[in-house]
């Protein structure tokens, strides 16, 4: 019996791949993000594409996701050293709090004035406050701009949002699963979330670059690789006893990692993983999404694109002319963060559904809407520019400043 599971679990990863692949070509011919040919693929092969699923056992779909979770914010952080952290400047620190808080309060006000559940307003309000960090720098690298100033600025506001998206859901999971929004309970949840935030960052930044350092000095890449591997799944779980969200424990795991001298070889070490169980991440969520409920949620779907749009518009341009910068590197700044979701997005809808807080229809509505605006991210970037050239020909030097933003 064990025999024929082990066959059909293999037979599973087997089709998972095989159509990913076929729709990550689709995709890259299609000049589109691929992480719309991955959800695309497991529509295809999920259990709630008619007539019938073509995956023997569904539930491995989690487990595949959690491991693309852990494994995908893992080396997202380590793109995050804390030196990089304390040379983003203190604009694109104040642009990033009120973008991502502006449309998190928007976002619930939208989907409370719709008539959903607090918590279904509050994880969709999470995941529409997302810019897509790897979109949007592809998108700029496409157009040749992404070494600019305000490439720079727009990352910079994009790498602070990453931080507040993880911390932000650490906390609404940690609520959610006691479902209690008193004021003690989400002061207590806060409080919980950022001691293991500080105790990982104070603690973790005094033991894991050294340990991390100690093993690279054996110039064994296989033991290397276990060990950093070992830090990512390990402070994933404490997070996870802690009743914190994985994603947090993994994001803080790969910010100590690049701490060390050895990040560069555990980035490149890490990488092939992660492109791998990244993908297999997004095809879990686009099988895990039952997408006959689409005709239910299409509108509301809509309805919180156009709030995020709107929310990280507005909120970017007033904050950024706020900061003293020209009207055409606020308005510039303004469509890029604007431009997208992404990744963290489909983390943010998983985790509510994770803890039981969300309805059905969060993770399809959430994946259609990150479909949606990942393929609108380039033509909105594009035309953003055009329209910034038009009303502003000219950046002041003015935009300029000490801390070196633009």
């Amino acid at each position: 019996m064990a025999e024929i599971v082990a066959a059909q679990v293999i037979q599973d990863f087997a089709l998972i791949m095989v159509v990913a692949a076929v729709m990550a070509l689709v995709s890259y011919k299609l000049k589109q993000p691929m992480i719309i040919g991955f959800i695309v693929a497991g529509m295809i092969i999920g259990p709630h594409t008619p007539p019938f699923s073509l995956i023997l056992h569904p539930e491995i779909l989690n487990l595949l996701a959690e491991i693309g979770i852990v494994l995908l914010l893992f080396v997202v952080g380590l793109e995050y050293p804390i030196a990089k952290l304390r040379a983003v400047g203190r604009k694109a620190l104040i642009i990033a709090f009120a973008e991502a808080f502006g449309t998190f309060g928007l976002g619930i006000a939208a989907g409370q004035a719709m008539g959903m559940t607090l918590f279904d307003s509050m994880f969709i309000a999470l995941a529409i406050s997302v810019t897509s960090t790897v979109v949007l720098s592809q998108v700029l690298k496409e157009f040749g701009i992404d070494k600019s100033d305000i490439a720079s600025l727009v990352l910079g506001v994009t790498v602070i949002e990453d931080i507040i998206i993880v911390s932000t859901l650490a906390v609404l999971q940690s609520v959610a699963s006691s479902g209690d929004l008193s004021l003690s309970d989400i002061g207590l949840s806060i409080g919980l979330v950022l001691a293991f935030i500080g105790g990982a960052l104070f603690i973790g930044s005094k033991t894991v670059p050294r340990f991390v350092d100690l093993v690279g000095r054996t110039n064994h890449f296989d033991v290397f690789l276990v060990a950093i591997l070992g830090v990512a799944f390990g402070l994933s779980f404490l997070a996870n006893q802690l009743g914190i969200s994985v994603a947090a424990g993994a994001f803080f795991a790969g910010v100590l990692v690049a701490e060390s001298k050895a990040h560069a070889t555990a980035r490149v070490l890490t990488s092939p993983l992660k492109d791998m169980f990244a993908a297999l991440f997004f095809v879990s969520i686009g099988a895990l999404m039952d997408i006959s409920k689409l005709p239910l949620f299409i509108v509301p779907a809509l309805i919180f694109i156009g709030v995020s749009f709107g929310a990280k518009f507005t909120t970017v341009y007033l904050s950024a002319k706020s900061q003293g910068l020209s009207k055409k590197t606020s308005l510039q700044a303004a469509f890029g963060s604007s431009a997208s979701g992404g990744e963290l997005a489909l983390v943010t809808a998983k985790g509510g559904a994770d803890v039981g807080a969300t309805s059905g229809f969060v993770l399809p509505m959430v994946g259609a809407m990150t479909i949606i605006t990942s393929f609108l991210s380039p033509y909105v970037v594009k035309f953003g520019w055009k329209i910034s050239e038009k009303l502003a020909p000219e950046t002041p030097k003015a935009d300029n400043d000490k801390d070196g933003n633009p």
